[in-house]
């Protein structure tokens, strides 16, 4: 209960700034969407599209709207990340990390809750530019109302996961916050450049990979939003057959395990040495 009242409080409060300040919206959403465009003409488009500024045509729409869609999933996995590390570091070095351990409901609910409007935010605002973008390079975007929704959250707690492990770090190592934004950089480029042909490499590196906490979601979403669930032979496979989809599962289960765990450890071990509040 606790948890969905600052859930509530934390939504009331990010509507009130996006009304109060909504040309301000306006204008990221607008320059998102040129920024977004801008990198579709420089790294997917052909040099004919690029001079034909008369008649924008894409040879390969679905290629544009893949790369869209793996910008947005890498933004997304860097914002999730960064609320546990930059977050946290700048909460303590302002001291509102020592005031959120005083509230009635903990540093856990208040991070959580937070991080839980973040992402919806974030999710809205990205679908809106993927859809833009695919209108524009007349691309298709395929829906699933099973899958896209549970992927979606799939991702979300598997980052989470994820985002607990380096905010404990975080607590404990207040001056990792810069090696942090080197790994958020890192989730950012695997959801970029994620694709299935990566997994038919060494099994090392197709371990790996699946162990990373992007990977798998972002090969699962583009497997459903661009490819529509058809493999390379066009038939159609649902993505719940596919092997990403149990590693996803797999991957959420051991990165919310140890991030939640490691976590709690860490804030422990923070209070106990007195140096919650340390920056």
């Amino acid at each position: 209960m606790g948890f969905l009242l600052v859930v509530k409080a934390e939504l009331m409060r990010s509507l009130i700034i996006m009304r109060r300040y909504w040309f301000r919206t306006l204008i990221g959403l607008v320059l998102s969407y040129g920024m977004l465009m801008m990198f579709v003409l420089m790294f997917v488009a052909n040099q004919d599209t690029v001079t034909n500024t008369l008649n924008q045509q894409f040879t390969d729409p679905s290629k544009a709207v893949n790369f869209v869609l793996g910008f947005i999933i890498g933004m997304f996995a860097f914002g999730i990340v960064g609320m546990f590390t930059q977050g946290l570091q700048g909460m303590a070095a302002t001291g509102v990390l020592e005031q959120l351990y005083m509230s009635p409901y903990g540093l856990l609910t208040n991070l959580l809750a937070r991080t839980v409007v973040g992402a919806v935010s974030t999710i809205l605002s990205s679908s809106l530019m993927v859809w833009l973008v695919s209108l524009t390079v007349k691309g298709t975007l395929h829906w699933d109302s099973l899958a896209v929704p549970l992927l979606l959250v799939l991702t979300f707690v598997n980052l989470l996961g994820f985002g607990f492990l380096a905010g404990g770090l975080v607590l404990v190592f207040k001056e990792i916050g810069q090696i942090a934004v080197l790994v958020r950089i890192g989730l950012f480029a695997l959801a970029v450049f994620a694709r299935e042909e990566l997994y038919q490499s060494h099994w090392s590196l197709s371990a790996m990979l699946h162990l990373l906490p992007i990977t798998d979601a972002a090969v699962c979403l583009k497997y459903v939003l661009v490819k529509g669930q058809m493999d390379d032979q066009g038939v159609f496979r649902s993505v719940f057959l596919h092997p990403c989809f149990y590693g996803l599962l797999v991957s959420c289960c051991v990165w919310l395990v140890v991030g939640t765990v490691a976590f709690r450890l860490m804030e422990n071990y923070s209070r106990h040495k007195g140096t919650l509040g340390v920056y």
